[in-house]
């Protein structure tokens, strides 16, 4: 197989990430997403979805399901997305992901699956216990990306193994249809000082929605005292802070309120270092607990000015989901015919 180069695919350049609906989001989501949404919507189109249809590859309760679809929507609103100058809406409202999904089932190969470490971390030891759906997951977000045709996607580190499977797919399809160009290769946007956000209590681990303890995260609705009690509770230890990034090396949970703050001020690690080296966490974790109430009340304000209007999140969601739509209904009908399928 030869895979086709970036340069074949001549079509607009566009945006897309989304968020999965389940748990209560938090400052990882917020600085290692949320805020690059904000900052690309305006260099390029724009999509932006809820992925409740990835939620749902583990059992969700449906109520809170729905709830959680609307958080996010209302987080990504107080972050400053603008739905008119980005598309936000939930992914199960456009059926053009499921009908795409299916045909990229069957062009991916079990192979290139069994390959994914995701799957292999969530399943755990009972892999026979888990869905369809967390197995084919990958192959689900390779068609949210490419029913869009998006040529960029800001993503984690952890999710660029999937990104390779999405471009993996899309070759295979462009070369065995005998379509060159017609799916692009998608680039991944990985950027910023703190794109993977560690928990507060295990710097070995990523900050994160499932974690039991509620102290490993600060959650975007967490008030201001509860803010500066997990920041003062953060694990750390009992060394200064170093003049160099090497000397963050062998210390994660130091390294990691480093470039927390670093997101959260918009400067280099080297630059907050040269601010506080020297310092112990003493005086440090103060510091970061004002400016993370700093930054995040006026989103948690209006997240719950939003969520307690839930009409106003809906018209949002609606209006996006239609003009998504417009773009993804065109695109998979063209791939039907490219495999195929009768009219």
């Amino acid at each position: 197989m030869t895979e086709p180069t970036p340069a074949d695919y001549t079509g607009p350049r566009r945006i897309l990430s989304g968020i999965q609906a389940s748990g209560a989001l938090h400052l990882g989501n917020y600085l290692g997403a949320l805020k690059r949404f904000v900052a690309l919507q305006d260099t390029a189109p724009t999509f932006v979805f809820v992925a409740d249809m990835h939620a749902i590859t583990v059992w969700q309760d449906p109520a809170v399901l729905t709830a959680q679809t609307r958080e996010i929507a209302a987080a990504y609103l107080a972050s400053g997305l603008d739905p008119k100058r980005s598309v936000i809406f939930p992914q199960s409202a456009v059926r053009a992901h499921a009908e795409l999904a299916w045909i990229f089932n069957c062009v991916a190969r079990l192979g290139w699956l069994d390959r994914m470490t995701q799957f292999k971390e969530k399943s755990g030891k009972h892999k026979e216990r888990s869905s369809v759906g967390l197995y084919t997951y990958p192959v689900l977000q390779a068609a949210d990306i490419l029913v869009y045709k998006a040529t960029e996607v800001p993503t984690g580190e952890d999710q660029k193994q999937h990104l390779e499977l999405t471009r993996d797919i899309a070759a295979k399809f462009n070369n065995d249809f005998g379509v060159p160009g017609f799916f692009p290769q998608p680039e991944p946007l990985i950027q910023g000082p703190a794109p993977r956000v560690m928990s507060l209590r295990d710097g070995a681990a990523k900050m994160s929605k499932s974690d039991p303890s509620d102290q490993s995260r600060i959650n975007l609705m967490d008030d201001a005292d509860a803010i500066a009690a997990k920041v003062k509770k953060a694990k750390t230890d009992p060394e200064p802070l170093p003049e160099t990034l090497e000397g963050l090396e062998a210390r994660p949970e130091a390294k990691n309120l480093v470039a927390i703050y670093a997101a959260l001020a918009d400067l280099s690690r080297e630059q907050v270092l040269a601010q506080f080296a020297g310092q112990g966490f003493g005086a440090f974790k103060p510091k970061l607990a004002e400016l993370a109430v700093e930054s995040l009340a006026p989103v948690t304000a209006e997240m719950r000015r939003l969520m307690a209007a839930p009409d106003e999140i809906d018209r949002v969601l609606r209006d996006g989901a239609e003009r998504a739509a417009q773009i993804a209904d065109p695109i998979v009908a063209e791939t039907k015919r490219i495999v195929g399928f009768w009219r």
